[in-house]
């Protein structure tokens, strides 16, 4: 991937036919967390994850505010899904973004790192992957390629923030 850059008021990013199919899948993956049946996941880490408790300490209040945010939760984190798969090349290519598109793709890939963070349970300490030949190694290259995909977006809206500064 060539990450994220400024060009005027876009940002561009080129991605690898491989890196868009991966990221491809991993949409695929949230999308069905986020729309399967509440009894089918029921106590996920990742969907605890994504859609936390607004009172750990009291339950009941944690399910008032479930109950008043959870379907706008859900209804902007399938917006912001759409937005990233619209903007997607399937077979890989250039990626060009509007700030609004940009601040969607932001979001998904903070939920994208959640949970395969939350899978993988890294921690502040877990290191990258130095054998990419087992699963979890491979997996851990995905997250830490999302970590450089979200930072170079970070720093490409940082750069247009600066500029009208």
């Amino acid at each position: 991937m060539r990450p994220f850059r400024r060009k005027g008021e876009e940002l561009v990013a080129r991605f690898e036919p491989a890196e868009a199919h991966i990221l491809a899948l991993l949409l695929d993956q949230l999308e069905q967390l986020l729309t399967a049946d509440a009894e089918d996941v029921a106590g996920d880490p990742v969907l605890d994850r994504l859609l936390p408790a607004g009172h750990r300490s009291d339950p009941e209040l944690a399910a008032d505010y479930r109950e008043l945010t959870e379907s706008s939760l859900r209804a902007g984190k399938a917006d912001d899904l759409a937005t990233v798969r619209a903007s997607l090349p399937p077979d890989g290519g250039t990626v060009r973004l509007d700030p609004e598109q940009a601040t969607a793709w932001l979001r998904t890939s903070n939920d994208l790192r959640l949970a395969l963070g939350t899978r993988l349970d890294v921690q502040e300490d877990t290191e990258p992957p130095e054998d990419l030949a087992s699963e979890e190694g491979q997996q851990l290259a995905v997250y830490y390629w999302l970590t450089g995909l979200q930072g170079s977006l970070v720093d490409a809206l940082a750069a247009g923030r600066a500029g009208r500064r």
